[in-house]
């Protein structure tokens, strides 16, 4: 579908939606859809049932993690349409407290990725079923795909001889993190290096061809 044919859907669907959806952008060839994050139930059923979308398939649920932002997280929906054969991403703005509608109800698909954008961000999800981990360990500390989450992590774990089972521990570090150079020591040099004069002489102009 091209950028006319994209900008048109978008209206489309910011005008069906007044306070749900606020406004639309194309990239890349990509239609995306600014929505109110308590709306996204209302929001999703009608990009389903309408007959002018028919957007039956959810692809993801993902987040973005700005943390400088009050409200840190972009929660990312995707939709498919085969009938319109185009995708659309929904973009709703969230703090750490939002209480994001869950989807269940709408798209039973979307079970596993609101448990998966929960566990590694932290969003909040209201009327889903089973809201647990699902990527990471029973107890784990924190949201990894959070940029404000040590690289380290929390706890580390390894197998005990003596207790005949793993153990959880906080991170000891052997070592501070340092700053490596891994700029070979053959490039960025200033000042000759062996071999530089054999370059130097093989670059000379190449014989005119026959006739020219």
């Amino acid at each position: 579908m091209d950028d006319s044919r994209l900008d048109a859907l978008g209206q489309t669907i910011v005008a069906a939606l007044p306070g749900a959806a606020a406004g639309h952008s194309i990239a890349f060839g990509q239609l995306t859809v600014a929505i109110e994050a308590t709306k996204i139930v209302e929001i999703a059923r009608f990009l389903r049932d309408d007959p002018g979308c028919r957007f039956v398939s959810i692809i993801d649920v993902t987040a973005v993690d700005y943390p400088g932002r009050e409200k840190r997280f972009d929660v990312i929906y995707h939709f498919l349409s085969p009938t319109l054969n185009t995708r659309v991403r929904l973009r709703a703005e969230a703090s750490e407290t939002t209480q994001v509608p869950s989807l269940i109800d709408v798209f039973p698909g979307a079970d596993w990725f609101e448990r998966e954008c929960y566990d590694l961000y932290g969003v909040i999800f209201v009327g889903h079923p089973d809201m647990r981990r699902l990527l990471t360990d029973y107890g784990f500390d924190g949201h990894p795909l959070r940029k404000d989450f040590p690289l380290t992590g929390f706890v580390e774990v390894r197998y005990d001889d003596a207790e005949k089972r793993v153990v959880y521990e906080p991170v000891r570090l052997n070592q501070e993190f340092r700053k490596f150079d891994f700029l070979s020591p053959w490039e960025g040099a200033d000042y000759p290096l062996p071999g530089d004069e054999k370059a130097a002489a093989s670059t000379v102009p190449a014989a005119p061809k026959a006739g020219g």
